[in-house]
């Protein structure tokens, strides 16, 4: 007896669809009052598109970019990994195990598409928990 398994394809995060994260995390840091660097990066860890803020402080464009990578390799919000890798959590020393641009504060959200990783945002500026926000904001933007 054959079992036949057929790949479901699922549509690659896009340009347009970074653009819409961009303008949608930007949106709701400026209405926080907040300047900010957003990122976003496609399945494979590649760029697709990144801004900052004028205003925002030049370590947000390395951090979002870092909390954007970490929530993609680790495929979790960075917001719920940052207790895990404190002195006293089970992955304490994933941060300096790995030669990898990994960020454990909260501003990174993986995004998926028919329940399959296609891409992460990360977004650096505020505080953790607004970073957080206006990335998940950004991703409820993407799913309309």
């Amino acid at each position: 007896m054959s079992t036949t398994t057929t790949a479901t394809a699922v549509t690659p995060l896009t340009t347009a669809d970074a653009e819409i994260l961009i303008t949608a995390a930007r949106r709701a840091a400026e209405t926080a009052g907040v300047t900010v660097s957003v990122t976003v990066l496609d399945a494979g860890g590649h760029l697709l598109a990144f801004r900052r803020d004028d205003r925002a402080v030049l370590i947000s464009g390395e951090t979002s970019t870092r909390k954007a990578y970490t929530a993609l390799q680790l495929d979790a919000p960075t917001a719920d990994l940052v207790e895990l890798v404190k002195p006293d959590g089970p992955f304490h020393s994933l941060p300096t195990a790995l030669d990898r641009p990994l960020l454990f504060i909260a501003g990174g959200v993986p995004v998926h598409r028919d329940g399959r990783l296609i891409g992460a945002i990360g977004v650096g500026g505020g505080a953790p928990e607004q970073d957080h926000g206006f990335a998940t904001t950004a991703l409820e933007e993407l799913s309309r």
